[in-house]
């Protein structure tokens, strides 16, 4: 499986987010820290949800 770093991760390598790319029905998301942990699996649709949802700012930056 191939795995993509979100562009929306902190360039100096906390707060990363990974995305698997050809899996068909699912999008795998994992924490880029722990690529042998666990992966969360999403629907297309929720998952387009949650991007259109980050872009808009619904989700914004805690401390």
């Amino acid at each position: 499986m191939n795995w993509r770093k979100s562009s929306y991760s902190n360039p100096s390598g906390g707060d990363c987010v990974e995305v698997a790319e050809g899996a068909i029905g699912i999008v795998p998301v994992r924490d880029s820290k722990d690529p042998d942990g666990p992966a969360l699996a999403f629907t297309p649709d929720a998952w387009q949800s949650f991007v259109a949802g980050v872009q808009a700012g619904d989700f914004p930056a805690g401390s």
